[in-house]
């Protein structure tokens, strides 16, 4: 694997620093169309009242908003992101909610700062498979989980499953402005296959892994709110729209336009299949 780590984190922490804003404005579009994927990491987790629970990789922290609401006053959540501007937005958000009992944190899931054995049940929505390192970060939360306590996370299935992300995502690599993705480097898809995902799990001291496939859809009302969604909230995919120049720009939205077109609908809206992975582990 050519990528190099180190210039991914920093790369990857910039990226979900400008991507806060546009999880802020689109976020009650995301929550109703994803919120089936929290219910299920929640019901799975299985918090109880009083304990401990971290929330890895939290953007919006509305995950662990959900599992607050089960630990009751005793009980207490670690909402935690690496992107500093994730967690003032989760923050915010939190005290709108008037929650009293979400801690928010600035914490690398591949180094955390917390000691061994401090948490109960860990949760993370669609944080693991954009690590430079999710086999160090899976190890970090074997150790700060207490044994026999759950993690319940959410990963992208494969490419073939997920049109809303692939699509845009080949045809920037169609157009010369992304690599095609490497095998094993991290990404949306890299924890896509159940092997990986095992292999990950195992590797970090967990037992056998249940998974389940959550199948939803993407929702746009026309191409405007489609691209609005990719350019406001697809970190890398976003990223690297927005550094076009404003021709290529055009140039590229034509191009993505053209091949969403199967999942365009009479009336101009768009249905984009999308498919992510349960798991939970302990």
């Amino acid at each position: 694997m050519s990528i190099d780590l180190d210039a991914y984190r920093e790369q990857s922490r910039e990226t979900w620093a400008q991507m806060a804003l546009g999880w802020e404005h689109r976020r009650e579009w995301l929550m109703g169309l994803t919120g089936r994927v929290n219910d299920w990491l929640v019901d799975k987790a299985d918090p109880q009242p009083g304990q401990t629970i971290l929330d890895i990789a939290a953007g919006t922290g509305d995950l662990g908003f959900n599992v607050a609401e089960r630990v009751g006053a005793d009980g207490r959540v670690i909402s935690t992101d690496f992107a500093p501007e994730m967690v003032d937005l989760a923050r915010r958000l939190g005290e709108a909610r008037g929650l009293t009992n979400v801690e928010h944190r600035v914490l690398d899931a591949e180094l955390m700062d917390l000691d061994d054995d401090t948490v109960d049940g860990v949760v993370s929505r669609w944080g693991y498979m954009l690590m430079a390192d999710p086999a160090a970060a899976l190890k970090e939360t074997r150790r700060v989980l207490r044994g026999g306590g759950p993690l319940a996370f959410a990963v992208w299935t494969t490419p073939d499953r997920n049109p809303w992300a692939a699509v845009p995502g080949m045809t920037l690599v169609q157009r010369g402005h992304m690599p095609p993705p490497e095998p094993g480097a991290p990404g949306m898809f890299a924890m896509g296959e159940r092997g990986r995902i095992r292999e990950l799990v195992a590797g970090a001291g967990f037992g056998e892994p249940y998974l389940e496939e959550i199948a939803f859809e993407f929702r746009y009302a026309d191409f405007d709110d489609l691209w609005d969604a990719l350019v406001s909230l697809a970190g890398q995919l976003a990223r690297v729209v927005n550094a076009l120049s404003e021709d290529e720009r055009e140039a590229t939205r034509a191009a993505i336009m053209q091949n969403v077109a199967p999942y365009r609908n009479e009336d101009g809206s768009y249905i984009a299949p999308a498919a992510t992975w349960g798991v939970l582990v302990r």
